[in-house]
């Protein structure tokens, strides 16, 4: 028998597995910008800020059968919503637990009644892009920009508004 998804908000018996969750985040992120020391060397301690920024009731868990396999939090001001992060475990994704988070968030949101729910995909990240694009999220509300002083190496190819920029 397959087991059961359940998305429920988070308890505090979740902490552990939510910190392993910021670290498989934190360790995309390193893969897609082949940058080790992104998050730091305990990158799980972000949870732990992270948490306390939004509050335990604005965070859900993907539990599949017992096992957190996906986060999401939301950060709430006033008439717009934010949903950060949206983590799913690696050996998880493609699997629907993605999708079940999102669905819940849109709910949260329609039920707050805010005007904006967003989420902010890094730009390299075109997988995560992709997905959220096909769960609706059709509308770009904001661009940041960044001035680089760093030794980083920057990818070429997007263009917004005829304009070339680096990712």
């Amino acid at each position: 028998m397959a087991e059961k998804l359940t998305i429920r908000r988070y308890r505090r018996t979740d902490k552990e597995s939510c910190r392993r969750l910021w670290r498989d985040l934190t360790e995309r992120h390193r893969e897609i910008y082949s940058d080790p020391t992104i998050g730091g060397k305990d990158p799980e301690d972000h949870f732990d800020k992270h948490l306390r920024k939004v509050g335990e009731k604005n965070v859900w868990v993907a539990v599949l059968g017992r096992k957190v396999v996906g986060l999401l939090g939301m950060i709430i001001d006033d008439q717009e919503a934010e949903m950060e992060p949206v983590v799913v475990h690696h050996s998880h994704r493609g699997k629907g637990v993605g999708t079940a988070l999102i669905r819940t968030a849109v709910k949260e949101a329609e039920k707050l009644g805010v005007k904006y729910l967003s989420v902010r995909p890094v730009a390299r990240n075109a997988e995560a892009i992709k997905f959220f694009r096909t769960k609706g999220f059709e509308n770009i509300g904001r661009i940041e920009l960044l001035m680089d002083f760093s030794d980083k190496r920057w990818k070429t190819g997007i263009e917004v508004h005829d304009l070339p920029f680096r990712y």
